[in-house]
């Protein structure tokens, strides 16, 4: 194996550097070039791509986004695109390939696979929602920025004395997944949790607000998955049981942006180094995850076929602390 190549897909997240830093540092541990494909999948079609050495990536482990940019195609899943992709690895002469990505990223990993080329998944994304590892790099910044916007909130919630309690709906992104809503209830001053794998009780929820307010606490927070629905709706629902204005806070990409956590950085370090070890040693068709605190790599067979397992107990330890 004398060159590998590298490309970040789907939605950035924050450690998709310190992942890159790790795979430049690691390729070139091994004695090999190192290749950052552009724009992930979009480069693979485009031939879009740039030689990486360890100048390029010394300082960026702490950068937000991707210095090799990301985004998503559907030309890729196409026959004309896909071999145009392929074509494009073969002309530059690539051993071995690392896409550090979301779920989609795996799926086009695992395709890039079953037509000959050696890849190793990383995963990368703030849902979290992909099966094979506890944590995608990622995930633990933004549940950071989410708790500390419920912190703020709660600042100027419990700031003011008024006749009428204060209720705030704090929406998160997870469309299909609320693990960043109910990793940040677990962490934050939260009233109430609403998430795309539960129906959402309206009436249990005011129920609750009542009881609070009745005990004496003039204000609520609720945290709601973008993927339960609209937040406009939801406060609307809210409101008629209540009996008085709800207020809306959507945090959108900022969950995105800014420093990763060191937690991010470490984990992005770790899979990234590793995704390159286990090409080195042949291996091929695998997605580096953390279990146990363990480094382990998952077949992306595996990966893509199973949907990653509802954590029960972190929700039913949500519903005993927003109680």
């Amino acid at each position: 194996m004398k060159k590998i190549g590298v490309l970040t897909s789907g939605g950035d997240a924050p450690g998709m550097n310190a992942t890159l830093r790790a795979v430049v540092k690691a390729g070139t541990y091994h004695n090999l070039e190192v290749i950052g494909i552009e724009a992930g999948y979009i480069g693979l079609l485009e031939g879009r791509y740039r030689n990486l050495d360890i100048l390029d990536v010394e300082e960026i482990v702490s950068y937000g986004g991707t210095i090799i940019k990301t985004g998503r195609t559907k030309e890729f899943q196409r026959k004309e695109g896909f071999n145009k992709a392929l074509d494009n690895i073969k002309n530059l002469e690539l051993d071995g390939l690392v896409v550090i990505g979301g779920n989609g990223s795996m799926k086009g990993a695992q395709k890039l696979s079953e037509a000959g080329i050696k890849v190793m998944g990383v995963p990368g994304t703030i849902d979290n929602d992909i099966t094979g590892t506890d944590y995608a790099i990622g995930f633990d910044t933004a549940c950071n920025i989410v708790t500390e916007t419920v912190d703020r909130i709660l600042d100027t919630a419990t700031a003011l004395v008024g006749s009428t309690p204060r209720v705030f709906v704090i929406e998160v992104m997870g469309r299909h997944s609320g693990e960043i809503a109910m990793t940040s209830t677990l962490a934050g001053s939260v009233d109430a949790l609403l998430i795309p794998e539960q129906e959402v009780d309206y009436d249990q929820i005011s129920a609750n607000l009542k009881r609070k307010f009745e005990l004496g606490k003039n204000y609520g927070i609720i945290l709601m998955a973008e993927g339960v629905g609209k937040v406009d709706e939801i406060s609307r629902e809210l409101e008629m049981r209540l009996g008085f204005k709800v207020r809306e806070t959507l945090l959108g990409h900022q969950q995105r942006g800014g420093r990763p956590t060191a937690f991010d950085r470490v984990l992005g370090s770790k899979l990234g180094a590793e995704a390159v070890n286990q090409l080195v040693k042949g291996e091929s068709s695998k997605m580096v995850g953390v279990r146990n605190n363990v480094v382990k790599a998952v077949d992306l067979k595996v990966v893509n076929s199973d949907k990653k397992k509802f954590n029960t107990k972190n929700y039913e330890l949500t519903k005993m602390l927003c109680y």
